[in-house]
């Protein structure tokens, strides 16, 4: 699918990277943090990379749930489904219009477009009987109690903080607009697309699209996009320079590379931790597993997003490769 004779490259963002702390979660911050990160993509693009830039939304939801929550006396509530579509938007307008200032500045002539995605999964996927990921604000036991009984939520007791809602994260099987995010990188955009994980559909008995109450993991669905249409390179930008054995402990040691074999490895000894850098290496992973570009070529690299630029120097970073 990848007809270009540029390469190109599945940059995938973290939600969270746009809110700095507790204290810069507005709208304004968000994009103060977007015209930072797209900076730096900006420069990888300027130096001949095709991007498509993927993102998380997880606080973004979050807020939507809560104001949702909020004015439920007055207005319907917002499906989750719905609260992904919304992000999308958002922060698709976000990086557009950061990518639109940043291309003016450096003089490349090129334009950024969001593409609303739905990612398809598996009605029957098990994560469906078992919801496992936090979404919405921290409630007490009887509010907690009231909206399982009149919702049909499901809640958990969340590490003594109080009670959530959790939803299931079924694996992500095909991405509906593949052809179309395809089409748009060939004719020289830069795509925004996968926001969140993209929103979870399911087929009906006769193939029409059902939004579901559901959450896909953002590195997964980046990893299978990067597959889907034959990316050269998978980046994964997070809040570490380089990935790590034995993180946070006097024993740690940073990597430079590894092969795929020593990725699978060292996350079956454990050393990636299931709420972090986990899901990174493990989309990482099956982006090899499935070949990368037809050209069996395709590289991974985990940085930071200032870092980005001397990662792709071969600097710093640390780069996953199949051999």
């Amino acid at each position: 699918m990848n007809n270009n004779p540029r390469k190109v490259a599945i940059v995938a963002v973290g939600g969270n990277s746009l809110i700095k702390d507790e204290k810069h979660r507005a709208v304004s911050d968000q994009y103060a943090a977007a015209v930072e990160s797209m900076r730096h993509i900006a420069g990888m693009i300027e130096d001949g990379w095709d991007v498509v830039i993927t993102h998380g939304n997880g606080p973004q939801v979050g807020f939507i749930l809560r104001r949702s929550e909020l004015s439920r006396h007055e207005l319907h509530e917002v499906p989750l489904d719905s609260c992904g579509a919304d992000t999308q938007g958002a922060i698709g307008y976000m990086f557009q219009k950061a990518l639109h200032n940043e291309f003016k500045t450096r003089g490349i002539r090129k334009e950024a477009v969001t593409i609303v995605t739905q990612v398809l999964v598996d009605k029957n996927d098990p994560a469906f009987q078992r919801p496992t990921k936090p979404i919405g604000s921290f409630m007490d036991e009887v509010t907690a109690s009231q909206q399982r009984r009149q919702e049909g939520w499901n809640v958990v007791e969340d590490a003594g903080r109080g009670w959530r809602r959790v939803v299931a994260s079924p694996l992500p099987q095909s991405i509906v607009e593949t052809q179309a995010i395809a089409h748009l990188i060939q004719s020289g955009f830069t795509v925004i697309a996968v926001g969140g994980g993209g929103i979870p559909v399911i087929e009906d008995g006769s193939g029409d699209l059902i939004g579901v109450e559901a959450v896909i993991d953002k590195d997964y669905a980046s990893s299978l996009l990067a597959n889907s249409i034959q990316a050269d390179l998978f980046l994964i930008s997070t809040a570490v320079e380089k990935v790590a054995l034995n993180f946070g402990r006097p024993d740690v040691k940073w990597l430079d590379r590894m092969t795929l074999e020593e990725a699978k490895r060292y996350y079956a000894e454990g050393h990636f931790a299931k709420g972090s850098m986990g899901p990174k290496i493990q989309a990482i992973i099956w982006y090899l597993e499935r070949g990368g570009p037809s050209t069996g070529s395709g590289q991974a690299l985990v940085t930071n997003p200032e870092n980005i630029g001397r990662a792709l120097r071969g600097e710093t970073g640390t780069w996953i490769v199949a051999r």
